[in-house]
């Protein structure tokens, strides 16, 4: 099973089906308020949380997808990508500005998402 699903219940509802984005991976923590994903395009790093549907709730008060430029402190075999201290830089209501700007970001860096 999943570890967001684990973590946040097996009824958690993406938005979207996660095998239609091999290159996300599940960092999914009981101690976070959303499940996340990390990626990477190159050397950088990023984390997409996706928030529950309906923004009453949301702990936060930030979109339902939001993604934040991240770091990886362990290695490419044992990854620990953290993004505590990293910039938002995407954030969105709807899915499919989330498509348009990780097409557009992969696009900027001439690299595909990893």
């Amino acid at each position: 099973m999943m570890p967001y699903k684990n973590e946040f219940g097996l009824d958690f509802d993406l938005g979207f089906n996660l095998n239609d984005y091999p290159y996300l991976k599940d960092k999914s923590w009981h101690n976070d308020v959303s499940p996340s994903f990390y990626f990477s395009i190159g050397p950088q790093y990023y984390v997409l949380w996706v928030d529950h549907a309906d923004p009453t709730e949301r702990e936060d008060s930030n979109s339902r997808y939001l993604i934040q430029e991240a770091i990886n402190e362990g290695d490419e075999i044992h990854p620990e990508v953290y993004s505590s201290s990293g910039d938002i830089i995407f954030e969105s209501e709807l899915l499919v500005n989330l498509n348009q700007f990780l097409i557009s970001l992969a696009n900027t860096h001439g690299r595909t998402v990893s």
